[in-house]
């Protein structure tokens, strides 16, 4: 390939230009009003507008986004993460246009995209998945209590095209089951565009563990190990790392074996990560779904494994990658990310979009920092507000845990609100530094966690540490 269309905005569009650059593939950014003299348009060869702000009116413009390739040349297309990666007809439409799809097959994405199918499937290659329900379309609510209860309480109403943490609701008893299931559709349908949603049963005490695979097209795959992402607010993962602290090496050799024949049973293309819940109380992992794209948390992977694993997705599409056999994976050392948001955490999270008057943070060894933004740009209302992913590296959990928390500490940033003080307060928590947390951590240690987080955030200029990394 000689020029990629990324099809994504902020900070996975700059580490898909970062991997094309090291590979000499030049690239064609596409951005909104809202992201005019953003850093992935200045990173890029070219950058072309698609429209306005709202993310419906221009990155998820399909015919938009790869009018822009397809006008300056651009023979293969990366989308990223959200938006249109996991659309088929935009990767059907892309490779019509001549344009080599850097992810899976279409089947692939339509397989584990619908997390219904995806359970049956992994069901049929030996993956133990959770007990649920059948599929409940909007307004055909037969039979729903009768699943419940089979199910068992406390049980989740789970979107059956959903992803991310988006569409999924708990519900404690019989109470509340047919209004939550209605307003888990309703959403779901504005969401995904798919109203339809299924019960699973809710594990108390679950740790969220994920394997990353890689795929070769041909039946074969292996796998770089696992990440926990148990640390979560409203079932998305703020904190994630690898190795999972206190896993043991025979559940993560079945954990793995069971990623990996899933990819293999799909003729998986690419970077893919197969997601896991884990008993905490009885050791047992089922199923959860998998994703068929580049992960938010894949720089945990690369920092212990040695992989790029961006730029192994771009070889493939092209032709040129080395198959790596499973037995010349290695991990060494420990590695931890932290995502950074604008949010409010004593506020449920709540958004803080503003400019950033101040960003800087640390440079220091192993401290790895992806980012699409800087000082004085404007976190958006429009799209999700991360500021940046922080990723520490050690010869051991502990030291990366201490360098996180000391890269936390000198991060100076101002304008907005953000999370730096509660991902801090998580990191030193008796329980995580003993590897106990759980999905349900944060909702339990709230209270400790926030302290002072309401406080607004304002450093002095004087007080910004010189050398801000890209």
């Amino acid at each position: 390939m000689r020029r990629i269309l990324v099809a994504n905005r902020g900070e996975i569009a700059c580490r898909i230009i970062r991997a094309a650059q090291a590979l000499g593939i030049e690239t064609v950014a596409v951005y909104s009003e809202a992201d005019a003299g953003a850093l992935h348009c200045q990173m890029a060869d070219v950058a072309v507008p698609i429209g306005p702000s709202p993310a419906a009116r221009s990155y998820l413009r399909a015919e938009a986004v790869l009018a822009a390739g397809a006008a300056h040349g651009a023979d293969g297309v990366h989308p990223g993460y959200g938006f249109l990666s996991e659309n088929t007809a935009f990767a059907q439409a892309a490779q019509a246009a001549g344009m080599r799809w850097i992810g899976p097959s279409v089947e692939s994405i339509e397989n584990m995209g619908d997390k219904k199918r995806a359970r049956e499937i992994a069901q049929s290659c030996g993956v133990p998945v959770l007990p649920g329900s059948p599929r409940f379309l909007p307004e055909q609510l037969d039979g729903l209590e009768a699943s419940a209860a089979q199910v068992g309480y406390p049980l989740l109403v789970k979107a059956a095209g959903g992803g991310g943490g988006i569409g999924m609701k708990r519900v404690d008893g019989p109470a509340t089951l047919a209004a939550t299931v209605a307003s888990t559709q309703a959403l779901a349908l504005k969401a995904f565009g798919d109203g339809s949603v299924y019960l699973e049963r809710y594990v108390a005490r679950a740790r969220h563990i994920e394997v990353q695979v890689f795929g070769y097209g041909d039946g074969t795959a292996v796998h770089l190990f696992e990440r926990e992402c148990s640390v979560q607010r409203r079932f998305q993962k703020i904190i994630e790392e690898s190795p999972a602290p206190g896993l043991p090496a025979e559940v993560l050799a079945r954990m793995s074996a069971a990623a990996v024949a899933l990819a293999a049973s799909q003729r998986y293309s690419g970077a893919g990560t197969v997601e896991f819940i884990l008993d905490a109380d009885s050791g047992e992992f089922f199923f959860l779904e998998m994703n068929t794209r580049i992960q938010v948390e894949h720089g945990v992977t690369e920092a212990v494994t040695g992989w790029d694993l961006v730029q192994a997705q771009i070889r493939l599409a092209a032709g040129t990658l080395a198959r790596v056999a499973q037995a010349d994976i290695r991990r060494h050392g420990a590695a931890i990310e932290c995502r950074l948001y604008a949010e409010n955490p004593a506020r449920h999270f709540m958004p803080s979009p503003g400019r950033l008057e101040c960003f800087a943070l640390p440079a220091m060894p192993g401290l790895r920092v992806d980012t699409g933004v800087r000082e004085g740009d404007i976190i958006t209302p429009y799209y999700d507000p991360m500021i940046a992913k922080l990723i520490t590296r050690g010869d051991d959990r502990e030291a990366a845990r201490l360098a996180m928390l000391d890269a936390l500490a000198h991060a100076r940033i101002a304008g907005i609100r953000h999370n730096a003080d509660f991902l801090g307060r998580v990191l030193a928590h008796a329980d995580f530094r003993a590897g106990r947390a759980d999905t349900g951590f944060v909702a339990r240690e709230m209270a400790a966690l926030v302290g002072d987080s309401a406080a607004p955030a304002a450093v002095p200029a004087a007080a910004v540490l010189a050398g801000v990394q890209p």
